[in-house]
């Protein structure tokens, strides 16, 4: 696959933010994120949202840090620092998001702005344990996916949000026009759960176009953090001026290449991981 281009040493690297939630077990969240965008070569800023309390067999609690202090985790480091591009995650609650969402139009990250926004809609752990209050879906429709660049749920993201459940490429995409009426500018239907055969295929759809991104399906039952981690490649590409179709196709390859090194870690679901690119 190509790689994104790295900084001469010396030189400041792109940089990106991850707005998000943590994971004590390391395999998803902030940690995921950080490791990716590290390992492309980009500077991974953070503005922690709440903290888990998981390890691989699931989320047994979490702490919502106050509004506020997440809104100004990303004017101060957006203020100082700059960003080329921005994700979000775990935001956990209808405050956080409504903090988030503020502060992002006042920077200037989100489609009406200059920095490109993902916005990963995290409702619940891949073991289901939530990780969004209820009451918050309301507030994830109608105030943060009107800011989106790009949006990318998984599957049961995508029934909790528009009631589409998808079964094959006919409610994909149904599913991609009913996340597009929210307001984002592009909105991904993602196939790695859809296990309706050997291709795993995502669905981009900008309100006019579908594009289909097709790759063999990789079988492991160490994938905990391949959503995040796809988001976090998405946002370092768009950090580097990709447009969104080419930024998907680099994030979808990366991702691939995280599933075929996952690990075993822990008792339950290891990690996808980007620690391929040391070898």
């Amino acid at each position: 696959m190509r790689l994104l281009p790295l900084a001469p040493t010396g030189q400041t690297p792109v940089r990106a933010l991850t707005i998000a939630g943590t994971d004590s077990g390391g395999g998803a969240g902030i940690q995921a994120d950080s490791r990716t965008m590290t390992l492309c070569g980009v500077h991974a800023l953070v503005a922690v949202a709440a903290v888990t309390v998981q390890n691989s067999l699931g989320v047994s609690g979490f702490h919502e840090v106050p509004p506020q202090i997440v809104a100004d985790q990303v004017r101060t480091v957006v203020g100082d620092i700059g960003v080329g591009a921005a994700k979000t995650g775990m935001l956990a609650s209808t405050g956080i998001i409504e903090a988030v969402a503020a502060v992002c139009r006042e920077v200037g990250i989100g489609r009406d702005g200059e920095i490109p926004l993902v916005v990963d809609p995290v409702a619940a752990s891949m073991h289901g344990d939530p990780l969004l209050h209820a009451e918050a879906l309301d507030a994830v429709r109608y105030t943060l996916f009107p800011l989106a660049t790009i949006v990318t749920p998984n599957l049961d993201e995508v029934r909790l949000l528009t009631g589409v459940e998808v079964t094959d490429k006919a409610s994909a995409r149904r599913a991609a026009e009913a996340l597009h009426a929210l307001g984002p500018q592009w909105t991904v239907v993602k196939g790695g759960h859809l296990r309706t055969s050997e291709q795993s295929t995502d669905l981009l759809f900008d309100g006019e176009r579908f594009l289909e991104f097709s790759s063999p399906r990789i079988y492991t039952g160490n994938d905990h953090g391949g959503g995040d981690t796809l988001a976090a490649a998405l946002a370092c590409a768009l950090a580097h001026g990709y447009s969104v179709p080419d930024a998907f196709e680099f994030a979808k390859e990366w991702t691939e290449r995280c599933l075929k090194a996952s690990y075993d870690l822990g008792k339950g679901h290891g990690p996808v991981s980007p620690l391929w690119r040391l070898a």
